[in-house]
Parts: C-alpha cells; sequence; structure tokens
C-alpha cells in the first residue's frame, strides 16, 4: 500500500503533501482536516468552530452540516447508471418511484435533461444549494455523463454547490478533474480496511477491464478509496466517509475505519444503519441479515465519535431525491414535467432568500443560549431522548398523524444533541388513523421519553402515553432546540417534584428502507 502511495501525485494548485495531510490530522485544528483534537468540527459545527474558508464551504450544505439541514435543501439528478463493484447490500432499480433507499430512481436523465431539471428546481425552490451525483449506479463509473452535467450546471447556475458519491474505486483517477471543475465536497463510502472482511460485503469489483472477486477485489477496493481519501484532502477538498453498518460482519471493525479515515484527514463520518428488508431484492435483505437497532447504531457512533465528529442527519437518500433531507419532491420535477415549466433563474432573488435563511438560523441560535442558560444550575446526571415532529426550518411544526419522520434528540444538562431521525408510515391518510395504528410508531420512539408535536389527537396521544411516551403540544411551532431543552428543564423539575419518576427506556426499531407513497 506504502509503494502504490509513493507513486501518486499529490500535486495540484494548493495542495498538502501527504505528511501535511496526515499531521494535521493527528493535531487537530479546525480545518478541512481537523477539529479540536479529532479529525473534524464534524456536521455539528457553526462558525465560530470553522475556519471561514471551510465555513464556507458547509454552511449551507444539507449533508455537511446539521444546523444547515433543517433549511437548505438538496437534488440529486441520476445520470450514472453503470456501477463498477458489487455490494451485498444494493440492488439498483431505474423505475422505481415507491422505494426511499440508495440506488434507486423513478428514471434515468441524460447530462442536458439533468441540467434543466437542476435550474427548474433551484426556481422553484430557492433553498436549493446543493447539486449531488450519486448514482444510482458510481458517478466515477460514469465519468462523460457525470462531470459533463456538473459543467453544464457550472454555466449556468454558478452559485450551486457540486458534490458526488463514489465507491472510490477510480477515484484515484479523477482526482484532478474534480478539483478542476470545483467540486469541494466528495463522499466515499468505505465499509472496510480489512479485505477479509471486505469479500463479505463485496462479490466482485470491475477493475482494470476484468472481474476480480473476493479477497483480492476488497483489498484493491480498499487500497484505492483509501488513496482516493488522502488524494482529494491534500488538495483541500471536503470529504465525507459513509461506512453502511453491517451487524455480525464490519460492526465493530467500523471503529477502526473511523481511525483509518481520520488519519487520512476525512472531515466527517456519517455511520448509516443497514437497509436489508427482503423486498428491496438484495443478497442481505434475500438472506435474512438484519440491520442494527436504534441503540446499536447510536452506540457505535458514539464510540467513533471519540475520534471524530459523526454525521448523525443522514436519510440516505434516493440517487434522485429532491428537498430537504427527509422529504422528496422529485416526483413534481419528473422530466415531462420539468420540460414544460417555465425556468426563470434569479440568481438575487435566491442569494436573498438565502440571507433571511442565514438571519433565522443566528435568531434560533440565540434562543437556543438562552434556554441553555436556565440550566447552568442544573447538575442533575439524567440524560434522555426527545422526539420531534417537523417539516423543517428548525421548528415544531407538524402534526403528528403527517409525521414521515421524527428527529431525535439527545439532552442533558449540557444542552441538546441531534442524534438521528425515525422513519415512519403515516399515522393519519385521508382523515383516517393508519390499519397498523400507532404501534409501529411507538416501536420507533421507544427510546424516547417525549415526542414534541405542533397537534395530536386524543387517541395517539393516549396510546403514546400508555407506552410511557410523553406527547407535547406546548411548544407547537416553536423552535426545535429552544423547545426540547425547555422540556427537559420542565421533566427535572417534576422529576425533583416526585410528580413523576425518571424511566430509562429501551430500544428502538429503525425503519431506514420505509416504503414512500405513490
Amino acid at each position: 500500500m506504502q509503494k502504490l502511495l509513493q507513486l501518486q501525485d499529490f500535486g495540484g494548485p494548493g495542495a498538502k503533501t501527504l505528511d501535511e495531510v496526515r499531521r494535521e490530522a493527528a493535531q487537530g485544528g479546525c480545518s478541512s482536516t481537523g477539529g479540536s483534537g479529532k479529525a473534524s468540527c464534524g456536521s455539528g459545527a457553526g462558525q465560530g468552530d470553522l475556519s471561514p474558508e471551510v465555513w464556507d464551504k458547509v454552511k449551507n450544505h444539507p449533508c455537511y452540516s446539521e444546523q444547515a439541514h433543517h433549511h437548505f435543501a438538496r437534488m440529486h439528478v441520476a445520470v450514472a447508471p453503470a456501477c463498477n463493484i458489487q455490494c451485498n447490500y444494493c440492488n439498483r432499480k431505474y423505475d422505481c418511484a415507491n422505494e426511499s433507499r440508495p440506488g434507486v430512481v423513478s428514471e434515468k436523465l441524460t447530462p442536458e435533461q439533468a441540467a434543466r431539471k437542476v435550474l427548474t428546481v433551484a426556481s422553484t425552490i430557492p433553498q436549493m444549494t446543493v447539486l449531488g451525483v450519486a448514482g444510482p449506479g458510481d458517478p466515477l463509473a460514469n465519468p462523460g455523463k457525470t462531470f459533463k452535467t456538473f459543467e453544464l450546471v457550472a454555466e449556468t447556475a454558478p452559485d450551486i454547490k457540486l458534490c458526488l458519491s463514489t465507491n472510490g474505486l477510480t477515484l484515484p483517477d479523477h482526482v484532478d478533474r474534480i478539483q478542476a471543475m470545483n467540486v469541494d465536497h466528495v463522499t466515499i463510502t468505505i465499509n472496510m480496511v480489512d479485505p477479509e472482511i471486505g469479500a463479505k460485503i463485496y462479490p466482485w469489483i470491475f477493475y482494470n477491464h476484468r472481474r476480480i472477486e473476493g479477497v483480492e477485489a476488497s483489498r484493491i477496493l480498499s487500497e484505492r478509496q483509501l488513496l482516493g481519501l488522502e488524494m482529494l484532502t491534500a488538495r483541500g477538498i471536503l470529504v465525507k466517509v459513509n461506512s453502511v453498518m453491517i451487524p455480525g460482519v464490519n460492526d465493530k471493525h467500523l471503529v477502526e475505519v473511523n481511525r483509518a479515515v481520520k488519519s487520512r484527514g476525512a472531515f466527517l463520518h456519517n455511520i448509516m444503519p443497514l437497509i436489508s428488508e427482503p423486498e428491496h431484492g438484495t443478497v442481505f435483505g434475500l438472506t435474512g441479515q438484519r440491520g442494527p437497532t436504534a441503540q446499536e447504531l447510536k452506540a457505535l457512533q458514539d464510540a467513533c465519535e471519540g475520534e471524530m465528529n459523526m454525521m448523525r442527519h443522514c436519510r440516505q437518500c434516493r440517487a434522485d431525491a429532491v428537498g430537504l433531507l427527509g422529504e422528496d419532491r422529485s416526483a413534481e420535477f419528473s422530466t415531462d414535467k420539468v420540460m414544460e415549466m417555465e425556468v426563470e433563474y434569479d440568481l438575487e432573488a435566491r442569494q436573498a432568500y438565502q440571507a433571511k435563511v442565514e438571519q433565522e438560523r443566528e435568531v434560533i441560535a440565540r434562543a437556543k443560549q438562552a434556554e441553555l442558560a436556565k440550566l447552568a444550575d442544573e447538575t442533575s446526571a439524567i440524560k434522555i431522548q426527545v422526539a420531534v415532529a417537523t417539516k423543517g426550518g428548525g421548528r415544531v411544526n407538524e402534526h403528528f398523524g403527517h409525521a414521515h419522520e421524527f428527529q431525535i434528540y439527545e439532552v442533558s444538562t449540557t444542552g441538546a444533541k441531534f442524534i438521528g431521525h425515525r422513519r415512519v408510515d403515516l399515522y393519519c391518510e385521508g382523515g383516517y388513523a393508519s390499519a397498523d395504528g400507532v404501534e409501529p410508531i411507538i416501536r420507533a420512539l421507544n427510546d424516547c421519553s417525549a415526542v414534541l408535536v405542533a397537534k395530536i389527537g386524543v387517541c395517539p396521544k393516549d396510546s403514546l402515553e400508555g407506552a410511557g411516551i410523553e406527547a407535547v403540544e406546548t411548544y407547537a411551532f416553536e423552535f426545535i432546540e429552544k423547545s426540547v431543552i425547555a422540556y427537559f428543564k420542565d421533566y427535572l423539575e417534576r422529576v425533583g417534584k416526585s410528580e413523576i419518576r425518571h424511566v430509562v427506556r429501551g430500544d428502538a426499531d429503525i425503519r431506514q428502507g420505509a416504503f414512500i407513497e405513490t
């Protein structure tokens, strides 16, 4: 591996040497390759935690900033159908409207169609700030289509950030072009650094015009992934590493992966749960490989957070997703509809809208700090999780029965921390409760002490409280983190008065692969 690294050119404008990348990652410092004794300041970092250069890259990128994901939207364009590896957790589908997971799209696009769609979406959704190519195959297995798309978009919408997500097999071959096209964000999926473990995840790769299987395939893939990561960070490109947590296969090993990517300058690590429903047709799904529970996932993320900060707000999006994380408006922008729409790309109007969003974020931050100050004298060791129903904008603004997902916060006397989300099927459809009732939602929120909602009906409220989950409407339309902290303060007061008893909650289900409406 080291010999291979020595043969590569890490040059390019502003590039750092390989030794500099590793030294900065080890020492810390909030840059693209460091942070506060960790490899980065992470997705929860604010303006004061990062260098001005890095803050400008992440402040309105919903995947790289947990704060931004409440306010800014992204879109993926499906211009990359081919893939050069096979993963046991993946089954690509090119005409599927009712599954929400990576590798799935409703229609494939040409670069020209994709560029038209980007302009249309950006004209309609002014908070859409990021264009990503993430499939349905691998963008760098389709380099012509991927880079042509970026070229067309950069010409007509220069304010939109460009990013791509890759398995990394051919990444070292394209780093110079990625830099030349001002692609400042690259995600690499790295599930192992041990080829023996990799052989259980990847049946084969296609490399240098031949199909390679087993341990040898995983060895080549891992070497190329880590080399590509080092080459990108040497050029100051922000890299997020995605890893799929597969219980019994790589769950314990991901701690080692975390250390490996930190040492090579990764900005952020995103450990995601395996999606393994058999109806998706993946090898793992059909062979009964389970995904992790909510607390198993959290425990691994917490363990790795000691090394570097983690992304916890990933939605494992479709390869044609449009909108805020947690919503998908792609059906509004099918090719037929896009071709009929009038497009007026108003850059000034977009910038003005985004400036208002930034002002709102400042108000939210001040409100959070003011509420947190009220906990200054609290010394309790109690820690709870609180679910929130939200449509976005950083507010408690969704009716319980209309929620597709709930955002989960861990709260203690040190403050509120976003730790994930739980996707659920709608409780209320067409004015009627779902046939499954509230039980699936209770299972998804079982580790939470409360759920904050804009509104909730009497029946689901009673069912939740019967399961030990308090349904709270008090904070309707208030800021989320301020509300979560205020609820926690009230919770501690009631515990202190013996009005309620603090109970350590159990585990919960993760339904990352839930179907979406057709």
